[in-house]
């Protein structure tokens, strides 16, 4: 009689792992049809704008356009800059599926003599869930510059 109830037991415990494993190939699949559906946003220029050179105190702007390639809509967490003469404006309000929108950045060139690479991050619900954005270019010195660090 033990050696039967040790073969049902078995049984259960194979058969139980069994379905645990079905249901973690499903969950997987879900996860994976999920993924596929992720917003994207695809950049309609690129990811980095070359301003040339500009002489100190000019602002430079300069506006990253982009679509929503994914199937789910598209959610900008936060967009931040490697310096606070950097500033970033981005839309606060989801960009549906094929919608188009834009982050407008702004660069202050003042105290800022010589070569410029500033980076803006953008954080969204995206795989992977952050991207970058670049502003670069040469800011000519006043004849009065002082760099401020």
């Amino acid at each position: 009689m033990k050696k039967n109830q040790f073969q049902v037991l078995l049984l259960l415990v194979t058969l139980g792992v069994w379905l645990a494993a079905c249901g973690t190939n499903t969950e997987k699949g879900r996860a994976d049809e999920l993924k596929e559906k992720m917003p994207v946003m695809t950049l309609l220029d690129s990811a980095t704008f070359q301003f040339g050179s500009v002489k100190e105190g000019d602002i430079v702007e300069h506006t990253f356009r982009f679509r929503n390639e994914g199937e789910f809509p598209l959610i900008i967490n936060n967009v931040s800059a490697s310096c606070g003469c950097t500033i970033p404006e981005w839309p606060r309000d989801p960009i549906a599926p094929e919608e188009e929108s834009s982050i407008l950045v702004r660069f202050n060139s003042k105290g800022k003599p010589g070569q410029q690479v500033k980076t803006i991050t953008v954080y969204a619900n995206t795989e992977p869930a952050s991207s970058e954005l670049r502003l670069q270019g040469i800011v000519q010195a006043a004849a009065d510059s002082v760099a401020i660090q």
